[in-house]
């Protein structure tokens, strides 16, 4: 930016704000992107353990089950595996299913994780068919899960127009600059020129941040 908009990197360090919000931005794409990754994990270990519960496997058996089933599908350093596994090792410690679900749900603070662990809670607290509740439970999350996937599917390629929209400004600048350097040098170096090229920062970054606001569609 303060090579394209002020031919000059004095004005870097004025910009530091503005890579911050970028890194800001930036972090919460990579955080969403990992949350996701999970949600999708956590969605195939639920079906396991629903098809553990059919079979008439106890709920910490089914856990067991789960972890087992998973191990073909994910590597042993994946968010879901591990959770897996220190569920699995909390039961060898005699912990019941319920304390060692709702410690889950405690660490990954997911909607998803805990609609299920309320669910599970609830379904032992009332006495009835608890594995029908589960497992209707599990098919439930599941297709919301699914749904959301689908939705972020169909904006991916408005997303990636987006990324592309943010470079053509520099793109055109830059072009500019290397063919027709003479004709964008009365903005460069004159009072005149910095306050234009300043209005037409301000009006990218805010362009920029309204076209985040559009495609952060929250499902």
């Amino acid at each position: 930016m303060a090579y394209v908009f002020y031919d000059s990197l004095v004005a870097a360090p004025l910009l530091i704000p503005v890579w911050i919000f970028y890194m800001r931005d930036w972090m919460a794409d990579i955080s969403e992107k990992k949350e996701e990754e999970f949600r999708g994990q956590f969605r195939d270990s639920i079906q396991a353990l629903a098809s553990a519960l059919k079979a008439g496997y106890s709920v910490e058996n089914a856990i067991r089950e789960a972890e087992k089933d998973m191990a073909p599908m994910y590597g042993r350093d994946t968010r879901i595996r591990k959770e897996y596994s220190r569920m699995v090792h909390q039961l060898d410690m005699n912990m019941t299913a319920g304390t060692v679900l709702d410690q889950f749900a405690r660490r990954v603070e997911q909607e998803d994780v805990e609609d299920f662990v309320n669910v599970f809670t609830a379904a032992k607290k009332s006495g009835g068919d608890s594995i029908a509740i589960v497992r209707n439970s599990v098919r439930l999350i599941s297709g919301k899960i699914d749904t959301e996937k689908e939705i972020r599917t169909m904006i991916a390629s408005r997303k990636l127009e987006f990324d592309i929209m943010c470079a053509v400004p520099f793109l055109i600048i830059l072009y500019m600059k290397v063919t027709f350097g003479e004709f964008l040098s009365v903005l460069y170096g004159t009072a005149a020129g910095i306050c234009i090229m300043t209005v037409c920062l301000i009006v990218y970054l805010a362009a920029y941040r309204m076209g985040r606001r559009i495609i952060r569609i929250e499902v």
